[in-house]
């Protein structure tokens, strides 16, 4: 049976934990895919093409001595299997449809679990990562015939990460005014689950079977699916702004006609208590006062709508169409676009650029391709910074629960939390798009030592975008929209 929301509340910890590791293990393994290349390659994934475009090219060649000569030297073995660009090329490809349904999947994703909550979209994508490991493995035991399940393995390992890599984002509404530091701790722990990869990488090297390592990865996978099933709720996590988890008590004799959050319930706790004492002490030389707990309770309290206390007029804010075409979404969209193929292109290109910058010493390229692994873990580190640029002076400033208590004469007015959260979120943005045309300058310069910079910038821009943009958005637009009308105006009151 699934945990309450309370139950959730008092594990925030342990599931935090847990996320930040599973997202390092399961969650955009894809991205250290220059290792799991090599490894592919070496257990004949695809090799068969090479065998074919050399006979090909046998035919078509002269049959002098040098041209023989120079056709053998093209020949490279990998563990006894036979490599070439045509491989590179298909294997590229399955990594492309990979890594496409790490980014396209999103948005029908953040559709789903609004409607059904992050659990059964937790437990669906370790079930896929976990079944994306046993195709791997059952491609392994026979590339010849069986190389085609890469395909679905990579596009099943994609979802199931990105499933995981959602999901876990939903977290930090239970850590109130540090939810954009945990938001960011999060993301960082996606980024840097590119060193999982070259980790895999460093074990295969040490001679232990590449099924054996699938299939273990693939039982850990069910461990993430084993604690999904225990601790994660049915029920999405509210915001901080929209829940007290420290109220647990069920007020079910005032007759709220629905769940209430823990700030709502004492504005209207109070009022009724006001109102009570107000109709009492008027009716109490009319008629002799009535037991409360005889009265029902939809005459003492209608619903929580006919409780709210407002401090001024609700106000509207823009319906979810008029926002994903307002000029901010769509510009900042187009530059996440652009980042995302960015990064994603250096990623799958790597290799390449490493070969030509090495003139094709394979062993510079595999040192190369694990420092790039091992710097994935610096957005554990970095990431925390953006998030903290995000929360900067929050706790600081004035909530819209604050607005309408009376200050002391003399007291200065508090800066707006709106306000701050918009300002944090564009210095972050800004911040990020130059960190981003720097790696767009140090990748271009054909210089093998300067491409340690690069990895760097990669790795935090890549830890930065998804803070920065996500940060954003959550500033400039409503926590929730009606999924079922997108043109409906959504009351902010």
């Amino acid at each position: 049976m699934a945990p309450t929301l309370a139950t959730a509340f008092s594990r925030r910890w342990w599931m935090a934990v847990t996320a930040v590791i599973e997202n390092l293990l399961f969650s955009a393994v894809l991205l250290g895919w220059g290792s799991l290349l090599i490894m592919l390659k070496s257990e004949g994934f695809y090799s068969y093409l090479c065998t074919g475009a050399v006979n090909g090219s046998n035919l078509n060649v002269s049959n002098t001595s040098s041209s023989k000569e120079s056709q053998a030297e093209e020949q490279l073995e990998m563990n006894g299997w036979q490599i070439c660009k045509d491989q590179d090329e298909m294997l590229n490809l399955a990594f492309t449809v990979g890594s496409f349904l790490l980014s396209a999947i999103t948005l029908p994703m953040g559709i789903i679990m609004d409607k059904y909550g992050p659990r059964k979209l937790r437990l669906l994508g370790s079930a896929c990562f976990a079944f994306s490991c046993l195709l791997i493995a059952y491609g392994a035991s026979d590339p010849n015939n069986l190389s085609i399940l890469i395909f679905f393995a990579l596009a099943m390992n994609g979802f199931g990460g990105m499933c995981m890599t959602f999901t876990s984002l939903t977290l930090p509404n239970m850590f109130g005014d540090l939810r954009s530091t945990f938001i960011a701790l999060m993301i960082g722990s996606y980024a840097s689950s590119a060193v999982t990869f070259p980790g895999i990488k460093v074990i295969y090297d040490l001679g232990i079977a590449f099924i054996t390592i699938l299939l273990v990865w693939a039982g850990c996978a069910c461990l993430v699916f084993l604690n999904c099933f225990v601790n994660w709720p049915l029920e999405p996590f509210p915001g901080p702004e929209d829940m007290d988890f420290t109220v647990k008590i069920k007020f079910s004799w005032l007759g709220f006609d629905h769940k209430i959050t823990g700030k709502q319930f004492y504005r209207q706790v109070t009022t009724v208590g006001r109102r009570l004492s107000v109709g009492n002490s008027m009716k109490q030389q009319q008629q002799m006062p009535q037991d409360l707990a005889s009265q029902e309770a939809n005459k003492l309290c209608l619903s929580t709508v006919d409780l709210e206390v407002k401090c001024k007029a609700a106000e509207d804010t823009q319906s979810f169409m008029k926002s994903i075409i307002s000029p901010i979404f769509l510009l900042s969209l187009i530059t996440m676009c652009v980042t995302q193929l960015r990064l994603i292109f250096y990623m799958g290109a790597m290799n390449t650029i490493l070969e030509s910058l090495t003139e094709g010493d394979l062993p510079t390229v595999s040192v190369y391709t694990s420092i790039f692994g091992v710097l994935q873990l610096l957005c554990l580190v970095t990431s925390p910074v953006i998030g903290y640029v995000m929360d900067w002076r929050l706790k600081d400033c004035e909530d819209e629960s604050e607005k309408c208590v009376k200050r002391e004469p003399g007291q200065p007015r508090r800066p707006d939390k709106q306000i701050q959260k918009i300002v944090n979120a564009t210095r972050a943005f800004i911040f990020t798009n130059l960190l981003l045309v720097g790696f767009g300058i140090t990748c271009i310069i054909p210089n093998l030592p300067l491409q340690i910079l690069s990895f760097i910038l990669h790795t935090i821009v890549r830890g930065f975008i998804h803070s920065a943009v996500g940060g954003l958005y959550a500033a400039v637009n409503p926590s929730s929209w009606p999924w079922w009308d997108p043109w409906k105006e959504t009351p902010s009151g």
